[in-house]
Parts: C-alpha cells; sequence; structure tokens
C-alpha cells in the first residue's frame, strides 16, 4: 500500500532534503509541497494525501493554526507535526488539536519512515524525551475540556486499551498485544471516544497522560 504524503514547511531546503530522503521509500509517495499554511491547506483539500508533514514554525498562518484549518478542511489526513520546537505547552496543543504525532527535525531517518507509517495506520509517533515533557505538563495543569476520570465508568478493558493508545500502539499492535480481534479493538476505542466526548484517538492519549491512566498497575 503507497503512503501519499505532503510536505507543508517555509524551508525550501528542508523539504528538498525530507523529500529526497522518504522517496527512497518505496511504499511513499510525496504528492505535494507547500511553502506556508495556507498553500499547504488548498494542496490537502485538493491532493487528499495520507499523511500531511507539517512544521510548526511558518510566516503568517503558524502551524498551530494549519493545524486546527487541516483538521476541518481535510479530515481524513494523518498530520505528523516535524519541528523544531521543544516546548511542551505547543506539544500539547498539537496534540489536543488532533495532530497524529509530533517529532523534533533532528529526528533519525528510520524514526522518521516508521513515524509516518504508523500514523497512517492510526498509531502515535513522539520522539524521546517529548513524552516527558507531555506528561510533566499535564500532571502540572487541571483537565479543561474532557470530563474527569472518576466521573466517568471506564471499564478495566478500556482502561487497558487507552494505556496502549498513550504509548502510540495502533489496533493491530494492541489486538496482537491483548490477545483479541482487531474489530473488538475499534469498538473499545469507538466507546471510549463516545463515554468521554472526544474525536481522535490522540486525543484519547492526550487523555490518559492527563488523568494518570498511563502507568496505572493492571488489575
Amino acid at each position: 500500500m503507497t503512503i501519499r504524503i505532503l510536505l507543508i514547511d517555509d524551508h525550501s531546503l528542508f523539504r528538498t532534503g525530507i523529500r529526497l530522503l522518504l522517496q527512497r521509500q518505496p511504499d511513499f509517495d510525496i504528492v505535494g509541497e507547500a511553502a506556508d499554511g495556507l498553500e499547504g491547506i488548498k494542496r490537502a483539500k485538493a491532493l487528499n494525501p495520507d499523511v500531511v508533514l507539517l512544521d510548526l514554525n511558518m510566516p503568517g498562518l503558524s502551524g498551530l493554526e494549519t493545524l486546527q484549518l487541516l483538521i476541518q478542511e481535510a479530515p481524513n489526513c494523518a498530520i505528523l507535526i516535524l519541528t523544531v520546537s521543544e516546548d511542551a505547552d505547543e506539544l500539547g496543543q498539537a496534540l489536543r488539536d488532533g495532530a497524529s504525532g509530533y517529532l523534533l527535525k533532528n529526528v533519525e531517518a528510520d524514526s522518521l519512515t516508521d513515524a509516518i507509517r504508523r500514523v497512517n495506520v492510526g498509531g502515535t509517533a513522539i520522539s524521546d524525551g517529548m513524552m516527558n515533557k507531555l506528561v510533566e505538563q499535564f500532571r502540572s495543569q487541571p483537565p479543561q475540556a474532557a470530563p474527569a476520570a472518576s466521573a466517568v465508568h471506564l471499564t478495566m478493558r478500556e482502561r487497558e486499551i487507552m494505556q496502549c493508545l498513550a504509548r502510540g500502539e495502533s489496533n493491530k499492535v494492541i489486538a496482537r498485544n491483548l490477545k483479541v480481534a482487531e474489530s473488538t479493538v475499534k469498538i473499545h476505542v469507538q466507546n471510549i471516544l463516545k463515554k468521554l466526548g472526544l474525536s481522535s484517538r490522540v486525543q484519547v492519549a492526550v487523555y490518559a497522560v492527563e488523568h494518570g491512566i498511563v502507568g496505572e498497575d493492571a488489575q
């Protein structure tokens, strides 16, 4: 299966390097590039890529503003942030807004290609070291949008699956590790989304971190 990729970054030299790197992968197809957010949104709507690689630091429309509009205008795209920013607030906001992953630009080539494949099948990808910042950020801030964990009845299996989602695992990996059918995992994920009033797996992962569900002892 070919993964169609759109690059949105204001640095042409960086885009060229990423394009040349990704073109070496037989299952990747670079369908387009954009140097700013508005052009990126137009191309995403026209080209319907599977994965968008999005920089955060761009002139004009910011990366986070672009992300929010991409979620509205091209909801079928998985959006993978590729940035130099190690700011925990930007990381948390990007994931809350629906990004499927957050990678730093110093990421190894193999890690980048693996991350693209992971988010394409519904997984998440966060650069090493950034997850700790995410956990610390949410521990220091009270939840704002989603209901408190104590106010929602989550089954033991649902909490277990939320931990898996927070680790960035795909449905296939979760099903294999828990020894259940992949269709069963999908049903659990849909139930979790409905109970929490969330719209994406990444938001569930953020919720799990924010409410201390990550790292719970299995019972």
